[in-house]
């Protein structure tokens, strides 16, 4: 896994948006979660309201981390898929680009087959977005980060707009 900070700009944004909001249509899901590694919410879509964001974002990072470590013990690299049945939701869980989780969370209205098959193309497809933005930021590190955001603010900039 690359450790390159991301710099996600408005457009990246739009583009993981579209995949998720079609994956819940597709999978006939009630949400979709795309999470980073750390336990950061990327984005969501889908009908599910008053839930915890927070802490569903920063478990999910905490339960592939777990399940990495278990990977490990048994001789696998990763345990990519991860599903979680309940009485009235599920969770299907799938890592991207080694980088991004994708937390998929569905009910009767769907099948597991279903969701794993829509889930690998949305997959694909951030895969995709994420790529795009990894090989940004790497090109921003390596041009000194001219393209970076705030690159052109020195700390001369900073100094004088705490002392107003």
């Amino acid at each position: 896994m690359n450790d390159t900070q991301l710099v996600m700009y408005d457009e990246d944004y739009r583009k993981i948006l579209a995949v998720i909001q079609k994956l819940v249509k597709d999978a006939n899901a009630k949400g979709i979660f795309v999470v980073d590694r750390n336990g950061q919410l990327i984005g969501e879509a889908g009908e599910m309201r008053g839930i915890d964001t927070t802490s569903l974002a920063s478990l999910t990072a905490g339960c592939i981390a777990a399940t990495g470590g278990l990977a490990k013990i048994v001789g696998e690299e990763e345990f990519p898929i991860h599903f979680h049945q309940g009485q009235r939701d599920n969770l299907h869980i799938t890592l991207v680009a080694h980088r991004i989780i994708l937390v998929v969370v569905f009910d009767d209205r769907s099948s597991l087959g279903l969701v794993r098959l829509r889930v690998k193309k949305a997959g694909t497809e951030l895969a995709k977005v994420f790529e795009h933005i990894q090989k940004r930021s790497e090109q921003a590190n390596a041009g000194g980060g001219g393209d970076a955001p705030f690159s052109e603010i020195t700390d001369e900039d900073i100094d004088n707009l705490f002392s107003m």
